[in-house]
């Protein structure tokens, strides 16, 4: 049992390193580069979006504010408080990946990230992400935790021309 369980978790890291690696190696040579930019560092910050998590009395869980906006070539600090009373993430990518990573969530619960796009707090909690934009188009922000997508946990993230 312990043997199958190391086997699916190393499957799974697998899977989510492949996305990213091939979505990071276009003409440029970012490998660590995916399809809504990379990493981004604190000395070039150019603005800070807060962002809330929380859920409501109504079963509804949602993020503050619903949708984000940013331009090419942006550098922003997302600065984030759980403001719930359970667990949430913050997730950003692609739709395609985001429902991808979506599905592989709900077979393994548990898992937990450590991507630069991603982040996971407990209730009251506050973490931080940095991240340049260098592509533009339309993606997705999402809580990945099984069952708070469907109650309503991701936007829609805009990345416009300079």
């Amino acid at each position: 049992m312990q043997n199958r369980l190391m086997m699916g978790v190393a499957l799974f890291a697998t899977l989510l390193a492949a996305p990213a690696y091939a979505a990071g190696s276009h003409a440029g040579g970012h490998d660590d580069e995916m399809a809504l930019g990379k990493a981004g560092e604190a000395s070039h910050v150019t603005r800070t979006v807060e962002v809330s998590m929380m859920e409501t009395n109504e079963g509804e869980m949602l993020f503050e504010p619903k949708v984000i906006e940013v331009k090419e070539g942006e550098t922003v600090r997302f600065a984030f408080q759980n403001k719930g009373q359970i667990p949430h993430e913050f997730v950003m990518d692609t739709s395609e990946s985001i429902q991808e990573h979506k599905v592989l969530m709900e077979k393994f619960p548990e898992m937990e990230h450590a991507d630069p796009n991603s982040i996971s707090l407990q209730p009251g909690e506050t973490g931080e992400i940095f991240w340049t934009f260098t592509n533009t188009g339309d993606f997705e922000f999402a809580c990945l935790i099984p069952g708070h997508y469907e109650s309503g946990m991701h936007g829609p993230l805009t990345v416009a021309a300079k």
